[in-house]
């Protein structure tokens, strides 16, 4: 069955975390979930604190429909951490929604995870000879299983050799004793950055999570580094050497919010430079550019702005329909796509149009998206992308698809072109779009196959699917 949205790559996962003894830690908590939604829709969850004890809500749905008032109220403590969560398919139960939670010999502690492993299914079978006992399908607890084990004397060392231990993308957020705890892998693949409210330190996914509590963006978490926020403020360990900083591009592309700033790069100027990028790679003779919202809109922009050719709202976005809804028969798969973006006749009719999208998966809805403006009048459809080919899948935490399922690794330009029904489709650069970034610190591995961290055989099984993803 045809569900929009099939054509993007799956949102990953969002962490959130505060040490604020004197604040209400649950109800921040709540709203930097709340702006970190766009990267997990399907469940949520917070762990609170008060040095002895830790205290969990979480459930299935959106922010808004796992909390209501009294249940924030009830979650005391002085320190929290929040999880919104993707998941793959089959693997979205409550069991597997963050934060986890464990009882071990020292006590309590909460994890949540952006991110994933590559060496999870290995490291689950190791631990399990040792006696170890799983209660869901993710990786993440498979993080939390290591941390208790090497939990002998000090917390940070256990930290340290449990990142030792771990391969792949991690950003983790984690409530122990009477700490909160940050951590980044040594290749900087998934975000984590640190605020600053009055005297208190907090943790997000995004700089945008911080702007909603008050807090002021201090900097990144450096990759392989380790922050600790305590009752004496924060302090910072590298608990592994920095590597190649390899910091996910399609977070510029696509996944994050246009109003937040990762690894000094502020997303909406990004992708307005990916348009300026297109438009000196490929310019087109033109009457309009229009965006396919919201990701697309600041590429748009750049390219209309470049070629001095207008913009135009040709895509009318409805802002009111949810990541889910009763899903179209087959006979009715074309308001699947109407249901989320209607085409603007009085913009479209007669005109030579740009119509420029952030990326093409599966190529289902790009065609559905192309026929739509050309029904609404337009003269051409010429077809811009603001990513290179997605030719690849990915391991650290994006469910981009299958291989055979990307449509670029299954036919060239000339035939994705003649599958959506444009024109003329253009993709930008690998070079153009690391000239955009102003950056060659990201990975790139969905569009060349060059993964930075190394993938294990299991993590490629189809039969192992559920597990090599923790929330991506």
């Amino acid at each position: 069955m045809f569900r929009f949205g099939e054509d993007k790559p799956k949102e990953e996962c969002g962490v959130f975390g505060i040490y604020a003894p004197d604040q209400e830690v649950a109800r921040l908590t709540y709203y930097g979930l709340y702006a970190l939604q766009h990267r997990g829709q399907e469940s949520a969850g917070i762990a609170t604190s008060d040095g002895r004890g830790i205290m969990l809500h979480k459930g299935m749905g959106l922010v808004s429909e796992v909390f209501s008032d009294s249940i924030v109220e009830g979650l005391k403590g002085k320190m929290a951490i929040g999880h919104v969560r993707y998941s793959t398919t089959g693997s979205s139960l409550l069991a597997n929604a963050q934060p986890l939670v464990v009882h071990y010999q020292k006590g309590m502690m909460a994890l949540a995870h952006n991110g994933n492993l590559t060496n999870a299914l290995e490291l689950r079978e190791e631990l399990g000879k040792n006696g170890a006992v799983f209660q869901t399908t993710i990786d993440s607890e498979v993080i939390i299983n290591l941390i208790t084990r090497y939990r002998r004397d000090s917390l940070e060392d256990a930290l340290v050799k449990t990142m030792m231990d771990l391969r792949g993308a991690y950003a983790l957020v984690i409530l122990a004793e009477d700490k909160l705890f940050g951590i980044r892998d040594p290749h900087g693949v998934r975000p984590l950055c640190i605020g600053l409210m009055g005297d208190h330190y907090c943790l997000a996914s995004e700089s945008c999570a911080l702007d909603t509590v008050g807090a002021v963006f201090v900097r990144d978490v450096e990759p392989g580094e380790i922050i600790v926020i305590d009752e004496d403020g924060l302090h910072s360990r590298q608990g592994l050497t920095k590597t190649a900083h390899t910091a996910c591009a399609f977070e510029y592309i696509y996944f994050a919010r246009p109003d937040s700033t990762m690894d000094q790069l502020n997303v909406s100027e990004s992708r307005r430079q990916m348009g300026i990028e297109l438009a000196r790679e490929c310019p087109i003779e033109a009457d309009l550019v229009i965006a396919v919202p919201d990701s697309g809109t600041a590429s748009a922009l750049g390219y209309a702005t470049a070629l001095g050719i207008p913009f135009g709202e040709g895509l009318i976005k409805n802002r009111y329909v949810g990541r889910t809804f009763i899903q179209p028969t087959q006979a009715m798969r074309e308001v699947g796509v109407r249901l989320k973006l209607n085409a603007n006749t009085s913009v479209l009719k007669d005109k030579r149009v740009v119509m420029i999208d952030d990326s093409i998966v599966r190529g289902t809805t790009s065609s559905k998206l192309v026929e739509m403006v050309k029904n609404a009048g337009a003269k051409e459809v010429h077809f811009l992308i603001s990513s290179p080919p997605v030719a690849y899948p990915c391991y650290y935490g994006i469910d981009t698809a299958e291989r055979e399922k990307l449509i670029a690794n299954q036919l060239d330009i000339e035939g994705i072109r003649k599958f959506v029904g444009a024109d003329s489709l253009h993709y930008i650069s690998e070079e153009g779009l690391l000239r955009a970034l102003g950056t060659s610190d990201v990975c790139l591995a969905c569009f060349n196959g060059v993964y930075p961290i190394p993938l294990s055989s299991l993590n490629q099984s189809k039969n192992n699917f559920e597990l090599r993803n923790s929330c991506g």
